[in-house]
């Protein structure tokens, strides 16, 4: 069971470490580039468009966005952090013993800030255009959108350990970034149109706290942590074989 391999982790070596400030600071890099692109899509979007109503176009558009940066993300942020960039990946990798408490919730605590100033330094460029928020589309309820993200989140953090973490992998482990960001696109193509696919709690945070529009925010959190947390335990548990040796850091 994965779950006597958590760890809390000592300060010094998680948190005040050289190597741990640098994935901090990487973390924020890539999740303020991911952000950066994904919601200056929707934008560039409703300036196109001058504020007209979503299209399939535009979830294409969307998708492509969010694919491309976050493959970008992750392989700018992989030798150094992981490449996380998503507080879901970074609790799969916690419930997997893939990483510590302390420096799970640094990472987090990094790609939050990293999304807030992406929106801020969006709404300053564009000269005070709106960072949307997500918001649920009609006739889909709150429990309706807390599952399409459990199950849109399960399926990148999946990915995840299958490209990522597993130290099997092998060369499939050269083509991570591109599986995680096309799973993303993927997923905003299904879900685009009914939750927003935010399968990341930071990237939900860093526009609502620009436009502070808190409207059913808690399922842009719950979703993907429970979907996150999902995949880790499954794929830990039934297809890591893991001896005593914990992972070097570069493989989380």
């Amino acid at each position: 069971m994965p779950l006597h391999r958590i760890a809390v982790g000592r300060y010094q070596d998680e948190v005040h470490s050289s190597s741990a400030i640098k994935a901090f600071v990487a973390e924020f890099i890539s999740t303020l580039i991911f952000v950066f692109a994904g919601q200056g899509s929707g934008m560039a979007f409703t300036k196109l468009t001058y504020g007209g109503p979503s299209t399939p176009a535009g979830l294409v558009a969307a998708a492509l966005a969010h694919a491309f940066g976050l493959f970008v993300a992750v392989s700018v942020g992989a030798n150094i952090s992981g490449g996380h960039v998503n507080p879901a990946v970074t609790f799969g990798a916690f419930v997997g013993g893939n990483i510590t408490l302390l420096r799970g919730v640094f990472y987090i605590i990094a790609q939050l800030l990293g999304s807030v100033v992406a929106c801020l330094l969006l709404a300053f460029t564009t000269g005070g255009m709106t960072t949307a928020g997500f918001a649920l589309s009609a006739n889909v309820s709150v429990w309706n959108a807390f599952v399409f993200e459990i199950v849109m989140t399960f399926g990148l953090v999946y990915t995840v350990y299958a490209t990522a973490v597993d130290p099997k992998k092998g060369d499939v482990g050269t083509i991570a970034p591109i599986a995680i960001g096309f799973i993303v696109g993927a997923n905003i193509l299904a879900g685009g149109a009914f939750t927003g696919a935010s399968m990341n709690p930071a990237v939900a945070f860093g526009p609502a706290i620009v436009s502070w529009d808190w409207t059913n925010h808690w399922v842009y959190w719950a979703g993907p942590i429970v979907g996150g947390g999902l995949a880790g335990v499954i794929y830990e548990l039934l297809f890591i074989g893991r001896s005593h040796e914990p992972l070097p850091t570069s493989e989380y």
